[in-house]
């Protein structure tokens, strides 16, 4: 089954969503806002992306800027940090098994899916 971590104010997001509708493909949306990944639970999301913890970080956000930019961190504070402060996730993220992508782009996620 298709997972989407889905944020439903971010249009990329919403695009994202409703492109995994349209696949008429088995999927789960985990508004991740609301229901906040454990710490292991974006551990392991990480790792199916192959990602560093600081690449899922959407480093932009006035949050990450007054709180961590230019801190020296480990990759589990880094990991902390998305957990405490869920909107620090770079949205959407769509897993399939043990693999995951950023579903930023719609050519990704049709290859992907």
């Amino acid at each position: 089954m298709i997972q989407i971590y889905h944020n439903p104010r971010c249009g990329k997001s919403r695009n994202c969503l409703a492109f995994i509708k349209e696949s008429e493909k088995e999927f789960e949306v985990i508004n991740y806002l609301d229901n906040v990944p454990t710490f292991e639970e974006l551990k392991t999301i990480i790792q199916k992306l192959n990602f560093e913890p600081l690449t899922l970080v959407r480093q932009k956000e006035k949050i990450w800027i007054e709180n961590f930019k230019n801190k020296t961190m480990t990759n589990d504070e880094i990991i902390q940090a998305m957990v405490t402060y869920p909107i620090l996730i770079e949205r959407p993220i769509v897993i399939k098994g043990d693999k995951a992508i950023i579903g930023r782009v719609l050519d990704n996620v049709n290859d992907f899916i």
